[in-house]
């Protein structure tokens, strides 16, 4: 083994001297010179990959004929209820964007106008809901808006 040196005033040559500045770079803030040293991801989306394969989804209830005929009723009460624009309960299936099945959601609103042509309940505030989305409606009395 090799013998120690004291290394102790190895920079007194320097030590006194003043802290260089740079003339042609900005001094960089301490946040910034922090973050140099922070962790960071070396797999770029696997954590939220992982998570939306996680996501749980709903399939899509099949109605029976029976189901169905009640739920045109009640949206032939709404076609003819329009011009007072009745409050509803709208339980729909909104498909989900990324992987099969969806969610059912429930809408409280106005209905402005349905559409048998399209298919579609159009709402006051704009929202559309596809008809055959539709597996619950329930007409509660005067407008909302």
């Amino acid at each position: 083994m090799g013998k120690r040196r004291n290394n102790s005033h190895r920079y007194n040559d320097i030590i006194s001297l003043p802290h260089h500045v740079s003339s042609s770079h900005t001094h960089m803030p301490v946040p910034d010179r922090a973050a140099q040293f922070s962790p960071f991801s070396a797999l770029n989306g696997y954590y939220d990959a992982i998570n939306e394969t996680a996501r749980l989804t709903n399939e899509r209830v099949i109605l029976d004929e029976n189901c169905k005929k009640i739920l045109n009723e009640k949206l032939i009460v709404i076609q003819e209820r329009l011009n007072e624009r009745p409050v509803v309960v709208i339980t729909y299936f909104k498909p989900d964007k990324h992987k099969s099945g969806g969610e059912y959601v429930t809408l409280t609103g106005n209905v402005k106008k349905i559409d048998q042509y399209e298919g579609i309940a159009i709402m006051v505030d704009g929202s559309k809901i596809l008809l055959k989305d539709i597996i619950g409606l329930e007409i509660k009395g005067d407008r909302q808006e």
